[in-house]
């Protein structure tokens, strides 16, 4: 198939839902105009659509290939990337004093999402590269900032994330790659790390690793995890490569999907560098504050990650309409000759819902980006704090509910290929491939949820579900009162203000349920983490989804037929319809909670 960018969508929701022309009123971004942002748009989705989407299926038929340590990938990839560094991608969204361009975050989780559908493979490169300069901009020193980033952000290099090892996993307490001080301040780092996603590859000059290790005196646990800079060629104080570290790729992982992506297992002293015996890195701020610097780069890539989600879905939404408008199967309800599949009503019901999940979580997503810029450069100390808050009760809710919703589209995307879905000669089987994986790295659905539960609603009581119901209330009562008016659209008006109404309600009772419980059956409250997550999503997704009515529909009162407004409403109906009412089961599961945990235990699975 061809990929096209939903360019319309994208700017109806930068412009209605995520409160672009506020981000460009912000501090720092009063030299970037509409006009420029449409360029940008523009720009980034013609570069996409001709350099990246067309090695897709490249990549998945012809992945990246190890031979003794040498990583090769899908051929065109590395012209492509080539590409993307040139045309000044990898730096979009970072600070201009750092040596990037310096525009909002909202813009960049656009690039990320179109570069993302056309290729996920081939996206993760930049994106793992995008969290090492955060991280390393935020809590470097000034020495590491000017040696490392101006040739991460141009592209030159590329950087990765080191956290996991065979006997750890998620758990990052069990990390033992030893890191050893030396005499001129560097460390000599040892152990073995794996699923490191562009751990070694032929696209760049460099590769720059940070890497969790333990010091020898450091305590136990997650309390002794430092954080280090190891380059895979050594850097000159004037930014010249030199000797090859001790970095040596042992073997890549067979996945299931994103073929073209290169996963390494990384030996780290295993002295086949030119360095001598253990890999040379550079302590990253203080020892033992490595697992706090680190998720740095974990948010920045857990958000990017569900714009992942919802990337893939928007390829496996367009190839699915594709085919249903193609394939001419059935004669309709009403008899006749046979028609498309897309005249039939479970196909439509298929295609819309897959449509209303992507669009539903775009807004959100975007909205969420619209609010960490608010939160770093508004003018008023208490705004920052108070978006700033707000982000981080979103990014779980964005990387959970984002990559599972992709599992559904993308499964539903083979559906309406029906058994072509499931050959895979269509494509539509890449996408479900690929999608498995997203909600498991960068932390499981259940990390996410934990990590919602625990730190963005115990810790403060509820406090931010608190402060954003009033904004949900808000958007029920604007919807009544434009039904209440009357006109074409006045049914389905009420009925997303009825719908998004319960599901205010069920997220107050779910938050209701944890807050109580939480000192006395801490299994029972995590026991519904996960549905208290994805009930989280489907009730904000859907609060996107009916300002999206709202805008739709008034625009169409005053007279404006473009086609794409009467499908935003159509969606936002349908999700209300079908999708809003889940939230109410998944709040009966978390209020059993207490009910239901005497009846699980390790014995019983």
């Amino acid at each position: 198939m061809t990929y096209r960018v939903p360019t319309q969508d994208i700017r109806f929701a930068l412009q209605e839902l995520a409160d672009l022309p506020g981000v460009l009123e912000l501090p720092g971004f009063e030299d970037f105009s509409a006009e420029l942002i449409d360029a940008i748009i523009d720009e980034n989705a013609r570069f996409v659509e001709q350099e990246v989407a067309p090695l897709n299926r490249a990549g998945d038929q012809n992945g990246a290939k190890w031979n003794d340590g040498v990583v090769t990938t899908t051929p065109g990839f590395k012209k492509a990337f080539e590409e993307f560094a040139k045309a000044g991608w990898q730096g979009l969204q970072h600070e201009a004093e750092l040596g990037g361009q310096g525009l909002p975050k909202l813009i960049g989780a656009v690039a990320c999402e179109n570069i993302n559908a056309a290729n996920l493979a081939f996206s993760l490169c930049p994106l793992l590269t995008d969290g090492v300069i955060e991280a390393v901009s935020m809590v470097g020193s000034d020495e590491q900032k000017a040696r490392f980033l101006p040739p991460l952000m141009e592209g030159r290099w590329t950087g990765t994330m080191n956290l996991t090892e065979p006997q750890a996993g998620s758990d990052l307490a069990q990390v033992a790659s030893r890191a050893v001080p030396q005499d001129d301040g560097s460390y000599r780092i040892s152990g073995q790390k794996i699923f490191i996603t562009y751990g070694e590859h032929d696209m760049a000059e460099n590769i720059v690793h940070l890497v969790l290790a333990r010091t020898p005196d450091a305590p136990a646990g997650v309390k002794g995890i430092s954080l280090f800079i190891v380059p895979k060629f050594m850097v000159g104080e004037d930014g010249s490569l030199g000797a090859r570290n001790d970095v040596w790729c042992a073997s890549l992982e067979h996945k299931l999907g994103i073929h073209g992506s290169p996963t390494a297992v990384l030996l780290y002293g295993s002295g086949k560098g030119d360095v001598g015996e253990g890999a040379i890195g550079y302590l990253v701020g203080q020892e033992n504050e490595g697992l706090k610097y680190m998720f740095i780069m974990m948010n920045a890539a857990r958000y990017a990650v569900g714009v992942q989600g919802i990337a893939v879905a928007e390829r496996a939404l367009q190839q699915a309409i594709e085919y249903a408008n193609d394939r001419v199967q059935g004669a309709p309800l009403t008899g006749g000759k046979a028609v498309s599949i897309a005249h039939h009503p479970d196909v439509q019901r298929m295609v819309v819902q897959m449509r209303a999940l992507t669009e539903g979580s775009r807004a959100l997503a975007y909205f969420a980006a619209g609010v960490n810029d608010k939160a770093r450069h508004s003018a008023d100390e208490n705004a920052r704090k108070r978006y700033q808050a707000l982000y981080e009760f979103l990014v779980p809710v964005v990387k959970g509910f984002s990559t599972e919703m992709s599992l559904e589209v993308t499964s539903l995307g083979v559906q309406v290929h029906g058994g072509m879905g499931f050959i895979e000669e269509t494509g539509a089987a890449q996408h479900y491939r690929d999608s498995r994986i997203l909600p498991i790295y960068e932390g499981t659905t259940a990390i996410q949820a934990n990590d919602f539960i625990g730190r963005k609603v115990l810790r403060d009581a509820g406090a931010v579900i608190q402060g954003l119901a009033p904004e949900l209330v808000a958007t029920v009562a604007k919807l009544r009162e434009r039904a209440a008016q009357g006109g074409e659209h006045q049914a389905a008006l009420g009925l997303i203000a009825d719908r998004l109404e319960a599901g205010v309600k069920s997220v107050e009772r779910a938050a209701m349920f944890t807050l109580m419980n939480a000192q006395k059956d801490l299994s029972a409250v995590f026991l519904g983490s996960v549905p208290f997550l994805m009930l989280s999503g489907y009730v904000l997704t859907g609060w996107q989804m009916a300002r999206a009515a709202l805008a739709a529909e008034k625009a169409l009162s005053e007279g404006n037929q473009d086609p794409f407004l009467r499908r935003k409403l159509s969606t936002s109906v349908f999700f209300a319809s079908h999708l809003l009412p889940r939230a109410g089961a998944l709040a009966q599961s978390v209020a059993d909670g207490v009910e239901l945990t005497p009846y699980l235990s390790a014995e019983l699975l």
